[in-house]
């Protein structure tokens, strides 16, 4: 059998599973454990967190995990590799010498760092007051120091996938322009980067575990080639939708584009390989963008909100009059009011909750000021002066902080890229040497026409198509693809979600910019929703602010669907 490496994951966000890396490092064999612990909004809660103490700034669950399970990883001989140092991996790699020193352990400890420009914000020309600025990294530093023999890895603003793509090239000794290996390593790590989204967590074909979910592992080759899988006996499956779900969230396009390597997501092809095991092939990958994208985050402002109930009768007459009462009693109004009407009642209803409305006022400003007592008290004072059953869900509170995200690029030269070694040696990480300035552009595929005919019934989407859906930023992304692995759904679902059906079915996307990208090897199509979420999740006021039920919403939607496909 030809060597692999046994890459596991047990992180997907800053507050995943705490119990996760002792759970993979006793659940199997491996020879790499990654954990994704950042995110745009990551970002802007650990640049808090250095505001209060600058020796802050990485994730702190993971010094937790580090506690419980480090040992346990030198005896079995998997190194780590997490983005967990946030803005600041010198410091989380201080504290892990700390808990490595009480516990009696010699790690040899690495990190990667020169993604935060904040200092150079105003010289790169970055937009705003950042509070956070980091540039997107690669995985050539991550390479460089487990090659150097580092136990543990840490690093900055890094690609998520780039935890595995360090992983491998140091395995395989990829060079620069292995474009294909390095793009099926990207495509391994996006799979594994969201940890249970890949076991069948937030899939819209679930099947319901009473068991904890299991967190996945690729088995990579070095033809770049995988077979995703999971250790044997946990919760949840792995299977070509769970992979195709992962594959297709988050996404902007058919070129995945990365500080290493661009990756071709049309080429990627999946097939079952035996139970829980899913392989992934046929990945093409060609040079880099020039430019490395910036994550900046800033301070907004300040907001705050309140939710009334509305129940029973009359309900769009009550939520006027009390909307016309509360802006008439604002005598310094905030700079941003927004009323959103949630229709949850039903008529006849034999409960008061299944009877009820929702009204939620959102209001910003850049003053705590406006946004505090000066807005909740004169929505109060309405209480028994107002309309019928007014109530609110919960009591008033002081406003808070919210941030902006902005993406901006750079020009490579302006980033240096560092590994800082176990024996206390630093290095800059060379670029690639070929880089592409067209990189993304892929030909559009031409419609098919091999569609079903015939009568046609109306059902929800969901009927045919499967979807995940997320945030980039201040857009929206929804990949959909055919249920069940039936070309002539997929063929149906590539023709039949244009841009204005997609915002014909999304009304709230009515009067924004939407692209769809047919990924035909998937089976599906890639949705991107320009502007949806605003100035970005931690700005967003809309219901679901990361748009993670966006394409539930989709798929629960009635169109006409061939017969022939049900």
């Amino acid at each position: 059998m030809a060597e692999v490496l046994r890459v596991g994951n047990c992180s997907g966000f800053y507050g995943d599973r705490l119990s996760a890396m002792r759970e993979m490092l006793e659940g199997g064999p491996l020879d790499v454990l990654t954990g994704d612990y950042l995110a745009e909004l990551t970002l802007l809660i650990l640049g808090k967190d250095r505001m209060k103490d600058p020796s802050l700034g990485y994730a702190r669950t993971f010094v937790r995990q580090a506690e419980d399970c480090l040992g346990l990883a030198l005896e079995r001989g998997v190194r780590i590799v997490a983005n967990a140092g946030g803005l600041n991996p010198a410091g989380l790699v201080d504290r892990l010498r700390e808990v490595a020193s009480g516990l009696g352990l010699s790690p040899a400890l690495a990190y990667v760092d020169g993604d935060d420009v904040l200092d150079r914000a105003e010289e790169l020309g970055l937009p705003g007051k950042p509070l956070t600025a980091n540039a997107y990294l690669g995985g050539f530093g991550i390479a460089a120091a487990l090659s150097a023999g580092a136990d543990v890895v840490v690093t900055g603003r890094v690609t998520d996938a780039s935890l595995v793509l360090g992983a491998a090239v140091s395995r395989f000794g990829w060079a620069r322009d292995d474009w294909d290996r390095l793009a099926g390593a990207v495509v391994a790590g996006h799979v594994l980067e969201c940890g249970a989204q890949a076991t069948g967590g937030n899939l819209s074909g679930f099947t319901p575990d009473p068991r904890p979910l299991g967190f996945p592992l690729a088995e990579i080759a070095d033809d770049g080639s995988c077979v995703v899988t999971k250790h044997p006996g946990t919760g949840g499956s792995v299977s070509v939708d769970s992979v195709t779900a992962q594959l297709v969230y988050e996404v902007q396009g058919p070129m995945y584009l990365g500080p290493d390597v661009s990756t071709d997501l049309t080429s990627v092809r999946l097939a079952p390989a035996g139970p829980d095991r899913v392989s992934v092939s046929g990945v093409r990958g060609s040079a880099p963008p020039e430019r490395l994208k910036v994550c900046v985050n800033e301070l907004g402002g300040f907001r705050n909100a309140a939710e009334l109930v509305l129940v029973g009768l009359d309900v769009e007459a009550k939520a006027a009059w009390v909307r016309t009462q509360l802006e008439a009693a604002l005598k310094d109004p905030p700079a941003s009011v927004e009323w959103s009407l949630a229709r949850t009642d039903r008529e006849d209803a034999d409960t008061e909750e299944a009877a009820s409305s929702r009204l939620r006022v959102t209001v910003r400003d850049p003053s705590p000021d406006r946004v505090g007592k000066a807005f909740t008290a004169p929505l109060v004072e309405l209480a028994l002066a107002s309309y019928p059953g007014f109530t609110l869900t919960a009591p008033p509170a002081p406003g808070t902080p919210y941030g902006v995200y902005r993406p901006a690029y750079v020009d490579r030269d302006n980033v240096s890229e560092t590994v800082h070694l176990p024996d206390g040696t630093s290095s800059v990480v060379a670029p690639p040497a070929e880089l592409s300035a067209a990189a993304g552009a892929l030909a559009p595929s031409p419609p098919d026409n091999s569609v079903a005919a015939g009568p046609t019934r109306r059902v929800p989407l969901g009927v045919v198509a499967h979807a995940r859906s997320g945030d980039k930023g201040g857009d929206a992304n929804i990949g959909v693809w055919a249920r069940d692995g039936r070309d002539d759904r997929a063929a149906w679902l590539t023709s039949y979600l244009t841009p204005e059906r997609v915002r014909a079915l999304l009304p709230e996307a009515a009067a924004l910019d939407v692209e769809v990208h047919r990924l035909p090897n998937l089976r599906a199509v890639n949705v991107v929703v320009h502007g949806l979420l605003g100035e970005g999740v931690a700005a967003s006021s809309r219901f679901d602010p990361q748009a993670k039920a966006l394409g539930e919403w989709l798929r629960s939607r009635h169109v006409d669907v061939p017969e022939a496909l049900l």
